[in-house]
This record gives C-alpha cells, structure tokens and sequence, in this order.
C-alpha cells in the first residue's frame, strides 16, 4: 500500500455515522442467534428530522426561499457569508458566549459545523505536529488529525467515574503541554457521551492554554440544548487569551437544520482568516441560499427551545431508564445534547459484529464506540432525537439483543 493510500485508509468511513449501507449484508455467519425482532426501525446514528419527532426550527423553510429569490446577491456572497447576516449573528452569539465578537474579523460561516473543524484544523495543524484530543471524542477529530499529517496525543475522559464534572484527566492534557503540543481540541458538550465540562474544568482548560501558549479548538454545537440543573461555560468567555481560541456553532442539531449545511466558527481573527484562504480552494463558501437561514438561529418564537429542550429529556430519561434496569450496562445521565453512549456487558460476538446484528435482527442502527475511541471497544453511541416512542421500543429490542449475545 502506497502512502497515499494509507493516508485515506485511515480515514474508513464503514462505521461512521450514516454510513451503515456502506456495510452491506455482510453476514456473521452461526453467530447470529434467534428470529428476527418486530418493531419500527431507528436511526440512532443521527437525529430524525420530521414532523413526527423533531422537525426543522420554524421559519427555516420561508427564509431559505426567500435567500433564493434574492438570486446572485445570496447566492455569491463574500467567502466569510454574508455580511450583513454576519453582523446579524455575530451579536447573537456575543450575547449567548459572553464574548464580543467582531463580525468583519472574528467570524466566517461555514459548509456545516464539519465544514468548521476542517478549516479549524487545517488553520492551526502542519504535518508532523502533535495534537491533543479527548478520548472519547467526535469522530472526525482524530480522522481529520491523521489526514493532516500529524500525530493524535491522547487525554483521557473518565465520564463514567466522574460526578459533577466531565471527568477530563487534567494533569494528561498539561503534561501534553509540557511535551510541546500547542493545539487541543474537545467537544462540550461532549460527543458522544452528552457530558458537559464544569466551570472549574473550563477554567482550567483556558488556564493551561494560557500558560503555554497553546490554541484550543472548542466544538460547542449542542451548546443550546442543555438540560434543567446544569451550568454551561463557554471556553472563549472563560479568560481565555482571544487570540488562542476558536468556537464551532451551528443550527445543524438543536435546531433541526443540518440538511442546510450551515456552520459557524469565531474567534481569534488570524485563524478565522485562515480558514477563509482555505474555504475559497475548498468550497467558496457556505450555501448561498443556505446562509439566509442563520437569519432564523436564535431567534426562534418563545418556548421554542424550552419546548424542545424538554421533550429530549423526557427521552433521555426513558432511555437511560431502560439501560440501567440492566445488569451489565454502564451508562451516564446526559446533561446536554441527545447522545447516549452505554458500555455494554461481555458479549459473544464482537462490537462491529454485534452492531451488524442489530441493524439486520432489530431493525436498530447505532455506531459503535470506536468511531469515538479506539478502546472504545465495549460502548455504542446513540442520539436519541427521535419520536418518543420508537426510541423506547428500539431500545428494549437493544436490551433483547444484549441479553441475546450476552456471554455466559
């Protein structure tokens, strides 16, 4: 194998979310046990977009149309997105962050939150750097990390043994620090595990960086959906240096919006300037027509989020309810977002194998722990954005399946 090739093999997409076709049928020969389990199939790799369980923030669709009947002046905007929408929300999340935002300088729209991260990443890494990552974190970090060259360093997320907090090894992250790594990059709320990182852990996060001068990358998309009882802190209004951090946003999945490919990344302004250099070779910009839809975010009619935001925890609660009713499972409360991310008992068949076995007997997709952590070999990840009562149903099937497969 050339070193091209290596380089995309790293990259495999068969397991990531969304991708389950891309497994085909692939049989696991006897090991499959029983009949088949009747029961409305579920998506649990990604959210259910449509009336029946949460369909797209109100007034998305009128205000995409309206993008489009504007014609060239929407749909060729500068390559940052439109200025005037800029301005627009660039107040909104200095309002929601704590944190002024300087819309001509500090802010670029994106080809969705991936979009971001790509052009977060690809603003900060040069081959051969060493870059530190939570495990388990989104999927994409380490994949993008790899892609550019450089070397993933570790810090390990002891969410299952921690309370009060998101459980990150501190001491892990400054002694990556102490070996020269300058950039770090974390979701928080976390993906998968729904944990959000307390104050004291922010503030360390921000200490650190300040203290060796490093860059710190923070996915916050499911910084709206937090639940009752829990404080949210955002990196960036956290003292933090301004010119050491960057923020991902989007409407993508609170919001329902994520077929519109719409994301956000602001902050320190060299690299948002960097990223537009590499957005224009990449994709010019975020969908022109797209754009016009920010002019909905945060803006949504009142108790619509609230609404929202109670209607994922009543799931999550029947969710975790189910899980922990069984012997074997360890699973933490989320506290914002709609993942849940169990660590299942000692089954006989392996992880992809058993998640092949639920798709294919259960009519249940989920994603197996390792798109998150390589030694996530025993979890699964599921986003519970779905219509109530199909979540619940495919998770009793998932316990059916687990007691099925448990090993003696």
């Amino acid at each position: 194998m050339n070193s091209l090739d290596e380089k995309f093999a790293k990259l495999g997409t068969d397991h990531a979310p969304g991708q389950e076709v891309r497994q085909g049928d692939r049989g696991t020969g006897g090991q499959l046990l029983g009949e088949k389990l009747p029961g409305t199939p579920v998506d649990f790799s990604h959210g259910d977009v449509n009336e029946n369980a949460f369909p797209p923030a109100p007034g998305a669709l009128d205000a995409f149309i309206a993008g489009e009947h504007r014609g060239g002046a929407q749909a060729y905007t500068e390559y940052r997105g439109s200025a005037d929408l800029r301005e627009r929300v660039a107040q909104r999340l200095a309002a929601f962050t704590g944190r002024p935002i300087a819309p001509g300088q500090e802010l670029i729209f994106t080809p969705g939150t991936q979009g971001a991260l790509f052009l977060a990443l690809g603003a900060t890494v040069n081959a051969g750097d060493r870059i530190a990552i939570v495990r388990p974190d989104y999927f994409a970090n380490r994949k993008l990390v790899a892609f550019l060259g450089a070397e993933v360093v570790p810090v390990r997320l002891d969410y299952l043994g921690s309370n009060g907090k998101a459980g990150l090894d501190l001491t892990q992250l400054e002694d990556a620090f102490k070996s020269g790594v300058r950039t770090f990059v974390f979701s928080n709320p976390n993906n998968p595990t729904g944990v959000v990182y307390s104050p004291d852990e922010v503030g360390a996060i921000a200490s650190l960086a300040n203290r060796y001068g490093a860059t710190v990358i923070a996915d916050q998309l499911y910084a709206r959906l937090v639940y009752s009882g829990q404080t949210f802190t955002h990196l960036a209004a956290a003292g933090i240096a301004p010119d050491k951090v960057l923020t991902i946003m989007g409407p993508s999945k609170t919001e329902s919006l994520s077929g519109y490919r719409l994301g956000v990344a602001f902050g320190a302004a060299h690299l948002v300037e960097r990223a537009e250099k590499l957005q224009a070779i990449v994709s010019l910009r975020a969908p022109g027509y797209s754009q016009a839809v920010l002019s909905t975010w945060f803006d949504e009619p009142k108790g619509w989020l609230a609404d929202r935001t109670k209607k994922h925890q009543a799931i999550r609660d029947d969710l975790v309810a189910l899980f922990r009713a069984v012997p074997g499972i360890s699973v933490r409360t989320p506290e914002a977002g709609s993942y849940l991310f169990p660590r299942l008992p000692k089954l006989t068949l392996e992880l992809h194998d058993f998640v092949h076995a639920l798709r294919v007997q259960a009519g249940v997709i989920v994603t197996p722990g390792t798109e998150f952590s390589p030694d996530a070999t025993d979890s699964i990840r599921l986003n519970f954005s779905q219509n109530h009562q199909a979540a619940v149903d495919a998770v009793k099937r998932l316990v059916q399946m687990v007691e099925r497969y448990r090993a003696p």
